[in-house]
């Protein structure tokens, strides 16, 4: 069979995953959408209960639009902001039924690879179709070919650890009973009851700490004895809380200011430079231990949101160019490096810099970005654009990627927080660069806004 007679698959059915079915079938590519769920959205469904900061306008792909268009979708309130329960329920599975028995559910792959290659082959290699395996629920295993493999699956199954130094802290497997690595749903009574009226520790410097931190001083008001400690591995400086309200995107801007207040009534108190190296139980409870040797008074439970890793495993038999600080694409990396970037400077990109020296093989989406925060579905939607249009052999259209991003609302890179000056020089700063528009290939990013 022709290679160009082969599906194109892609791995997740998610926001991203979707959105390159959609972009793939405009093309006149046939898509195959293999989500390890049971159905569109599967993971976003675990964080149904979280308000996204990005309003609806901005979460939804305008090839997914004109798919749905024909089925009587109607788009919801583009200025409102829903819950992840809202985007799968509103959207996802609505753009997943269209696309019919291109997505198939209950299909976790678990390798990738070229057919009757391994990565170490260099034989006839780019003339081989890949091999995708995977696993059905009941367990039964199946392989497909396929002419090219996007990677949409994103990172939420591999949540960072407690430990400062990447990997999990003394003791902290053996205390999972009593450590959290989601935002809690405080609606729940089950839940709530977990929380309400005790010592919870949150680790974490983002918008889900935020998010989990606002959520804890709202239960304080109802709850007395509740309280957040907040656990930071930096310090504070002018950019801890975001961007505020010189945030773009302005839901996220008052999240940090949500946190900040949580902090400043008491309902929080913060702990900075503490990089976990233990987790002790002290009775019912837990103490977190640092590298220095700090110890915390016991709390009963531990929220841990420091960020999550790309799962690589499946694509071992692959070859990939990945930076080998962030697991992103190494073109990708030195523009979404937390360490030097700050707002406003994740530059808009497509394909260029989602290529590896295996073709035809792209990592989209949370999963393009690694380790680096600040991913935002709009981005990801150009980015299945650029990569649909670069398969379809439009290579003009692939390079013509712009864009338009708000400010990221995070300041400084996470490196450079161990600077005491470099706290302090961005203190009198904030956030106030321009949102900028970006023609991939023509070098300088230009302005296209206000200043804040």
């Amino acid at each position: 069979m022709p290679a160009t007679a082969l599906p194109t698959v892609v791995i997740g059915a998610g926001p991203i995953g979707l959105a390159a079915a959609a972009h793939l079938v405009e093309r006149g590519i046939e898509p195959l959408v293999l989500e390890a769920g049971d159905s569109a959205g599967a993971a976003v469904r675990q964080w149904s209960h979280v308000r996204l900061f990005s309003t609806w306008a901005e979460l939804v792909d305008p090839a997914a639009e004109k798919l749905l268009a024909p089925t009587g979708w109607t788009a919801p309130d583009g200025a409102t902001y829903p819950t992840g329960g809202d985007w799968a329920e509103r959207y996802l599975q609505p753009l997943a039924a269209p696309l019919g028995d291109r997505v198939r559910f209950g299909a976790r792959v678990t390798g990738v690879s070229r057919l009757g290659r391994d990565r170490v082959v260099d034989a006839d290699r780019e003339r081989q179709p890949f091999t995708v395996h995977i696993q059905g629920a009941d367990g039964t295993e199946q392989r497909i070919t396929a002419r090219a493999v996007i990677d949409a699956s994103g990172t939420w199954s591999t949540p960072g650890p407690i430990g400062g130094d990447g990997l999990p802290a003394l003791g902290e497997r053996a205390a999972a009973d009593r450590i959290s690595y989601r935002v809690p749903d405080l609606k729940d009574p089950a839940v709530r009851a977990r929380y309400e009226g005790r010592r919870t520790a949150v680790i974490g410097s983002g918008a889900s700490a935020f998010t989990a931190l606002a959520d804890l001083a709202d239960l304080a008001e109802d709850a007395p004895g509740t309280h957040a400690v907040w656990v930071l591995r930096r310090g504070i400086g002018g950019s801890t809380f975001g961007g505020g309200e010189a945030d773009q995107l302005p839901a996220r801007g008052a999240l940090g200011l949500r946190a900040k207040a949580a902090v400043d009534d008491g309902y929080a108190s913060a702990v900075t430079g503490f990089r976990t190296a233990a987790v002790e139980r002290s009775g019912g409870r837990l103490v977190l231990v640092a590298e220095d040797g700090r110890r915390l008074d016991p709390v009963e439970t531990v929220i841990v949101l420091t960020g999550f890793r790309p799962d690589l495993s499946f694509l071992e038999e692959l070859r990939l160019g990945l930076d080998d600080r962030l697991q992103a694409p190494v073109e990708l990396a030195p523009l979404i490096d937390p360490n030097v970037h700050s707002c406003g400077t994740v530059h808009p990109h497509g394909v260029r810099e989602l290529s590896h020296p295996e073709q035809d093989v792209h990592l989209v989406g949370m999963k393009s970005y690694g380790r680096a925060p600040t991913f935002l579905a709009m981005t990801g939607y150009e980015q299945v654009r650029s990569v649909a249009a670069a398969l379809a052999g439009d290579q003009e259209a692939a390079e013509r990627v712009e864009l338009t991003l708000p400010e990221t609302g995070v300041c400084g890179g996470a490196g450079l927080f161990d600077e005491p000056d470099a706290a302090r020089a961005e203190e009198g700063g904030g956030c106030c660069a321009a949102p900028t528009t970006l023609q991939i290939g023509t070098g300088t990013p230009a302005t296209s806004g206000g200043g804040c």
